[in-house]
């Protein structure tokens, strides 16, 4: 068995929880609440600005140009391309996209972007990928399993959501699990112990992140520093 196939095994409570998730739910019935939508928007929105700073560390620690490559366009990607899901939520809930960005960070969100900002810098670029890879795993799993169970028609609220997630060709998870698996062929068996455990802290955290939009999760004592939405964001 690959060393990505051992780690979806071990992981798989997390991921069978993260399906049953009142939220996910919500998004298979069409049901969720506009204030859960724009919180997640809005804490997504910065999470996956982090995402792309974490992509430009590990360019500078690659060491082919396909490696280059693969975190380049996924760059791209993100800037161009998943904010299509982003304004489904935003059409749902009545709301502009462009005014759910420039939020405060809830703090699953600032803990899941401290987690792998930590890793970043301080790992290897296989310890990189394995705390990146539960993001696109655990969505592309939630957006293919909606797809069979719910077999949505266009009408459904969250239809482009499903699709975008569960319909793709490209495949960015599969190309992370192979440059993953390689990378474990020959590390030291203390890097592939590191590697699990930031893949499945970061599997645990992607569970929170639903949990945190569900229940609008905000700091427990409010601030006039965390109402300043002009102040920049800190990572």
């Amino acid at each position: 068995m690959s060393f990505t196939k051992t780690l979806r095994e071990q992981a798989n409570e997390v991921f069978e929880a993260i399906f049953q998730h009142p939220f996910v739910r919500g998004i298979a019935d069409g049901n969720l609440q506009k204030e859960q939508l724009i919180h997640y928007v809005k804490q997504d929105y910065e999470y996956l600005n982090a995402y792309m700073r974490i992509y430009g560390i590990a360019i500078s620690k690659c060491e082919s140009r396909s490696d280059i490559a693969l975190f380049n366009e996924q760059i791209s990607f993100i800037l161009n391309s998943e904010i299509h899901p982003h304004h489904n939520f935003c059409a749902v809930a009545g709301v502009r996209f462009e005014d759910l960005q420039g939020f405060p960070l809830a703090p699953s969100a600032h803990h899941y972007i401290r987690h792998m900002l930590t890793v970043a810098h301080e790992g290897s670029l296989g310890e990189i990928l394995a705390v990146l890879l539960p993001c696109p795993w655990t969505y592309l799993e939630i957006g293919r399993k909606l797809l069979d169970e719910v077999r949505p028609e266009p009408d459904h609220p969250f239809y482009d959501w499903m699709q975008f997630y569960g319909g793709r060709v490209t495949n960015v998870t599969q190309r992370f699990q192979d440059a993953l698996d390689q990378w474990a062929e020959t590390s030291s068996e203390a890097e592939r112990r590191r590697m699990a455990d930031h893949f499945m802290q970061s599997c645990q955290l992607e569970y929170q992140f639903w949990d945190m939009a569900y229940k609008l999760e905000e700091w427990p004592v409010r601030t006039g520093r965390q109402s300043d939405e002009t102040l920049p964001r800190v990572y």
